[in-house]
C-alpha cells in the first residue's frame, strides 16, 4: 500500500483512519502492546472474509515478525487503528501475536516489595 492511494495533496487523507475501522476504538478482548510481535499465519484472506485492503496489507507486511508499532509506522496509520485491524485478524486466526513477557514494562508488585525489603535490610 502506498501513501499516494490514501492522500489527496489538496484535501489530505481520503479516508479518515476511524472510518477504516468503522468508528471502533478498540477490539474485542485483545490488548496488543507496541512491542508485541505479529506474524501472518496465512498468506491471504479467504474470499468470503469481510476484510478491508488494510487487513491484506498487514498480512503482506507481517510475513516476517514485526512489532505492532512498526506495523503502524509502515502503514502510516495511528497505532489505535492498527490495533483494531490486528484484532480483526486475530479473530479470523490470520495472524499470531507474541506478547512481551511483561506487557506493561513494569516490574511486578512482588518484585518491588522484595527490593524494598532488601533495601531496608541494608
Amino acid at each position: 500500500m502506498t501513501s499516494a492511494q490514501w492522500v489527496d495533496d489538496a484535501a489530505g487523507p481520503v479516508v479518515r483512519p476511524y472510518a477504516m475501522v468503522r468508528g471502533r476504538t478498540r477490539n474485542d478482548g485483545y490488548w496488543l502492546d507496541l512491542v508485541a510481535f505479529v506474524v501472518a499465519s496465512v498468506g491471504t484472506l479467504q474470499q468470503g472474509a469481510a476484510m478491508q485492503p488494510e487487513h491484506q496489507a498487514i498480512l503482506t507486511l507481517c510475513r516476517r515478525p514485526l512489532p505492532v508499532g512498526e506495523v503502524a509506522a509502515r502503514m502510516n496509520l495511528p497505532v489505535g487503528v492498527v490495533r483494531v485491524l490486528l484484532g480483526d485478524l486475530l479473530e479470523t486466526h490470520a495472524i499470531r501475536v507474541r506478547q512481551p513477557a511483561n506487557p506493561s514494562g513494569r516490574p511486578s508488585v512482588r518484585l518491588i516489595n522484595e527490593v524494598l525489603a532488601g533495601l531496608r535490610e541494608l
